[in-house]
């Protein structure tokens, strides 16, 4: 900026910053997805601010793999505003992130299997560049995750009267109502396979973009999945446009003080808090379909194998089928999960698990940040 006015910037200018070429800088002028819109004391054609803030968007998406088609509907959003659409590419890069990191992990397990003399499967190895980090945990998900009564009767209960509904990212149908109509949505073909005989119909489809008429449900909801999704805003929307009615259960991974309340992310995977780092309030997607936010207490003996299900029984987090049932085990790789589980062991013989959560043992539910979010 100088005198206080911001400078435009020639082709070439912009070009070298940005890596990319001037001709492809003419490519999108030219299909009008990011056009110059000021010109150079010479009369030649400059980006100005807004056209530079539009540009970093654009190739954003473009090496998030998005075609341009697909960029040029996200960049002229009239639903969100330059913060919220700046919000939503740093949620997509975030999760690009998470997704790389997974598939580190399983290149990481492969090479200490091989170092152990242990050779893995073609399906195995095809595994670590598998699309969605279900596709590497979902086999694990029989052993210990089933529906908690408690909770599906909050979830349930919060659906109302709806006859038919839509259970967005439905995994093995855990948490499906057996008393209505439901259609479910799951993207992994390993979760889709695991669905049990009788259990409602499943699309392959993603919670982004739902394959269904404006309003062909009662309801919708979705079961611990958000957090797993591209763009959570977006797949909310969606909900909202096929149903009358949305119920989503989730976690607020940005409160700090729910991780420090909680002993295992507190005392033993530090790296959880690093998973989660930048991530947005619960408050945004709540707000983006009107819902209200309720807390969700975790019963004691919750059936439900996710991450804080053992709040209350630490011996379980040294089950290996525990652990693999939870991606948070596998996102944060071997080493840290085998760092954690010595010092949990250690720390339970010695006693002093125990002595450090002394004021949790008595109590029968704890507040750990799941949320249920009903609009």
């Amino acid at each position: 900026m100088v005198g206080g006015v911001e400078e435009n910037l020639t082709v070439g200018r912009v070009a070298e910053p940005a890596d990319v070429s001037v001709r492809t800088l003419h490519h999108y002028d030219e299909i009008g997805l990011v056009r110059p819109s000021a010109r150079t004391a010479a009369g030649y054609r400059a980006y100005a601010a807004d056209d530079v803030e539009r540009l970093r968007e654009v190739l954003g998406y473009r090496r998030l793999g998005f075609g341009l088609r697909e960029i040029a509907d996200l960049v002229d959003d009239p639903a969100a505003d330059a913060v919220a659409r700046l919000r939503r590419l740093r949620g997509l890069l975030l999760d690009q992130r998470d997704r790389a990191a997974a598939t580190v992990t399983a290149i990481d397990q492969e090479l200490e299997a091989r170092a152990r003399g242990i050779r893995t499967t073609p399906e195995e190895r095809l595994h670590v560049f598998g699309a969605r980090l279900y596709e590497a945990i979902g086999s694990a998900y029989p052993a210990t995750r089933r529906t908690e009564p408690r909770i599906a009767a909050r979830v349930w209960d919060a659906l109302g009267d709806a006859s038919t509904v839509l259970n967005v990212g439905a995994g093995t149908g855990s948490y499906e109502p057996p008393d209505r109509e439901v259609t479910a949505v799951e993207p992994s073909a390993v979760m889709r396979a695991q669905r049990p005989a009788g259990a409602a119909p499943c699309v392959a489809a993603d919670a982004e973009s739902l394959p269904f008429a404006d309003g062909s449900f009662d309801a919708a909801m979705a079961f611990s999945t958000v957090h797993h999704w591209r763009d959570p805003v977006a797949g909310l929307h969606e909900m909202r446009r096929v149903a009358r009615r949305v119920v989503v259960f989730t976690h607020d991974d940005s409160d700090i003080g729910r991780r420090q309340r909680f002993w295992l992310t507190r005392d033993y995977l530090p790296e959880v808090a690093g998973l989660v780092a930048g991530r947005p309030s619960v408050d945004r997607p709540a707000g983006a379909i009107g819902a209200r936010m309720e807390p969700v207490l975790i019963p004691w003996d919750c059936a439900d194998g996710f991450l804080e299900a053992y709040w209350r029984r630490p011996e379980a987090y040294l089950d290996e089928r525990v652990r693999r049932a939870v991606s948070v085990w596998t996102r944060v790789g071997p080493e840290a999960e085998r760092r954690a589980v010595d010092g949990l062991r250690d720390d339970l013989f010695s006693g002093r698990w125990a002595e450090r959560n002394r004021e949790i043992v008595a109590l029968d539910a704890a507040e750990l940040g799941l949320r249920l979010l009903v609009a």
